[in-house]
């Protein structure tokens, strides 16, 4: 089966001051429909470079990013309604409260006014973040900005949902339920691409990687750990 997402040895550089720092070093993967898979990174690392990439938001210098099997653009944009872009933090420009940013959101497709409420309230409602609906994003606590950011990606009914660093600074319950959240969609068939900051996060994926000096390595499966007999405590007598 073909992979939905490849990039093939995908490389990033940015300018600081004089210097050309690689970000990226010809990265490469693939990612197949409801599959999970996280990259985990130290700060600086390169991975929320690697997701915009992967998402076609950003254009990589070398390298080709293909997304079912056609070659991914930030200028032809024909992937954009299949692959939604979530960043950790919920965010709105214009002051409005999480429902009418949802529903602006879903107007500039030229969605009719009634519809887009529904679905907005629809996708709150899958995430969780029901009550969240009059609030403003800056009100919101880290879960519930990760939630409604997920809940906006969700209109665009995706096939391929990018998540950057949905569990930073999230408690571990929460983080948890994060975590089931996106897995979740998985059995739907929507495959998952998440960077992480913490070894706790992998464990929800099917696949893990490590991102370090620009270079991507190996991959993780996570395994059961072998269970090991212990031998019973001597009942002493007397």
């Amino acid at each position: 089966m073909s992979a939905l997402l490849e990039l093939d040895r995908v490389s990033k550089r940015y300018r600081q001051g004089p210097h050309q720092v690689e970000v990226l070093r010809e990265v490469s993967l693939e990612l197949h429909a409801g599959e999970l898979l996280a990259v985990w990174g130290p700060r600086g690392s390169g991975r929320s470079t690697l997701m915009r990439i992967a998402a076609g938001i950003e254009e990589p210098d070398a390298g080709v990013v293909r997304f079912r099997e056609r070659e991914m653009s930030t200028r032809a944009g024909t992937h954009m309604c299949a692959v939604a872009y979530c960043q950790a933090k919920f965010r709105s420009l214009d002051g409005q409260v999480v429902l009418e940013e949802l529903i602006a959101s879903q107007l500039a497709l030229g969605v009719r006014p009634s519809q887009a409420r529904a679905r907005a309230l629809g996708a709150l409602e899958r995430v969780g973040a029901r009550g969240c609906e009059e609030r403003r994003p800056s009100d919101l606590d880290r879960a519930e900005g990760v939630r409604v950011g997920i809940a906006r990606a969700l209109l665009q009914r995706p096939a391929l949902l990018v998540v950057d660093e949905p569990t930073t600074k999230v408690e571990p319950l929460e983080r948890d339920r994060v975590l089931e959240l996106l897995r979740s969609f998985c059995g739907e068939g929507v495959a998952v691409l998440m960077s992480v900051d913490k070894g706790a996060s992998l464990f929800a994926a099917d696949r893990a990687l490590s991102l370090a000096d620009g270079v991507l390595r190996g991959h993780i499966t996570p395994e059961l750990a072998p269970v090991v007999p212990l031998p019973l405590p001597l009942r002493l007598s007397g």
